[in-house]
């Protein structure tokens, strides 16, 4: 057995005593699993380095910046519209909210490449509405969430590069970049209908009713009061819009690094453009109500759940750059191949151990380091190495985003919702049981699927 795998169950059992036994925030439970990891693996020396990633990382400042946003726009009129008009066209189904949720952020998704970002801009609209038709804030919190993974799946999100990148260094000159796009579009069909049908069935448990006839808004009123609201969605899409339709203009103009640095620099300044054209939309009073003083209060109690959660999700960066620094994926792939097991044994192991890993490292790092070693392992056992490569986005992009402890994406949308740790966590582990459980079967080639080759 490897040693680095004997590191990773350290830094969980450090975890779990600390927050399950001394019942300490879970923030702290992650920078004691740090420390400690630190010191069994004699890497002080580059300490400085792994804060130092880790405090640059454009994750850490999208969840601050956007749970503060929705805290500024909660005190406009103009989401209260959005809301409105969404209930009057979709209330009258069971979970109706929640369908528009899942929809829209896989369509948000296919522009933005990221499920963070995907939560934050889709989600200032859809948590207050599914929350608003009686969704509890731990199920609004996870059917966004969950949804907004779809950004990691869908092309063109910068992930499925390092997919595809993978498979071409394993098999050069095999496949094109157009094929892999056709499998990850029929590879995400089958994911949106699982989150359709969790959705409904998580309505029946929760009692999710279509909403009353009598509090349903008139989608005549609806439009006639906030008609001005259409246009903040519209905001929120048109930069993904045309960095996605004009990628080659802006690569020409500012090369490939300044352009990836524009793209990544959107989600951060998106949460402002959105404010601004919130109160702008909201009418005179909202106007002169937003003084100095009004925003710095709700920012400053916007902060406390904002906190928590950003220190979390910096500390398990601090994690995952040690692991990066002594290549734990490798060691741990290396073995699994040493193992030689059967196709159907590699189809259950390999997701769940992503998932694993996706409490603390990011999928993109696992996707780059640990992606050729899954394509081979699966294509030696028999299996398709290109649907392989294709599932690399499923099992780890978007299984990290919504793993606890890291779940970027789950944090981002609990922020928005006001829900609970525990029962977020709890509805959590249901959604991504489901994924996981569809994984193994796509794995296996049990469904069928468009653009497989």
């Amino acid at each position: 057995m490897p040693i680095e795998l004997l590191y990773l169950a350290a830094v969980f059992a450090v975890a779990i005593i600390v927050f399950s036994f001394l019942k300490r925030p879970l923030h702290e439970a992650m920078l004691a699993a740090f420390v400690v990891l630190v010191a069994i693996t004699g890497t002080w020396a580059n300490v400085g380095s792994y804060i130092w990633d880790a405090i640059t990382e454009d994750s850490l400042y999208v969840i601050i910046v956007f749970v503060i946003s929705a805290a500024l726009l909660s005190k406009t009129t103009v989401i209260d519209d959005c809301i409105a008009i969404i209930l009057s066209l979709f209330g009258r189904l069971r979970g109706g909210a929640g369908f528009v949720a899942i929809i829209g952020s896989t369509y948000m998704g296919s522009l933005s490449g990221s499920g963070p970002g995907n939560v934050a801009t889709t989600g200032v609209f859809t948590i207050p509405a599914m929350k608003r038709s009686g969704f509890p804030p731990a199920l609004a919190a996870n059917v966004e969430a969950h949804a907004s993974t779809m950004g990691n799946m869908i092309p063109p999100a910068g992930m499925i590069a390092i997919a595809f990148a993978s498979l071409d260094k394993l098999y050069p000159n095999t496949y094109t970049m157009s094929q892999f796009w056709m499998l990850l579009w029929g590879i995400s069909i089958w994911f949106i209908v699982q989150r359709i049908i969790t959705l409904y069935l998580m309505c029946l448990y929760y009692k999710v009713e279509p909403m009353k006839k009598e509090e349903l808004p008139s989608l005549k009123e609806s439009l006639k009061r906030g008609w001005k609201a259409i246009f903040l969605p519209i905001v929120v899409f048109l930069p993904f819009f045309l960095t996605n339709s004009f990628s080659e203009f802006f690569t020409d103009r500012l090369g490939s690094a300044g352009s990836s640095a524009f793209n990544s620099s959107i989600l951060l300044f998106i949460p402002s453009l959105i404010v601004v054209c919130g109160i702008l939309l909201s009418g005179k009073e909202v106007m002169k109500k937003m003084t100095v003083p009004y925003v710095l209060d709700t920012v400053r109690k916007g902060m406390k759940s904002v906190v928590p959660t950003s220190a979390l999700v910096m500390f398990a960066y601090f994690v995952s750059n040690v692991f990066v620094e002594i290549k734990v994926e490798e060691a741990i792939g290396q073995f699994i191949s040493e193992m030689d097991l059967p196709l159907v044994a590699l189809a259950f192991i390999l997701p769940l151990f992503t998932a694993i890993l996706g409490c603390l490292i990011p999928g993109s790092t696992q996707v780059k380091i640990f992606g050729g070693i899954i394509i081979s392992i699966i294509a030696a056992a028999g299996g398709n190495p290109f649907l392989a490569a294709a599932m690399l986005p499923c099992i780890c992009g978007a299984m990290h985003g919504v793993t606890p402890p890291y779940c970027t994406c789950v944090y981002i949308a609990q922020g928005i919702a006001g829900a609970e740790m525990k029962p977020t966590m709890l509805n959590c582990v249901v959604w991504i049981s489901i994924h996981y459980l569809l994984s193994v079967a796509m794995l296996l080639g049990i469904l069928p699927v468009f653009g497989l080759v």
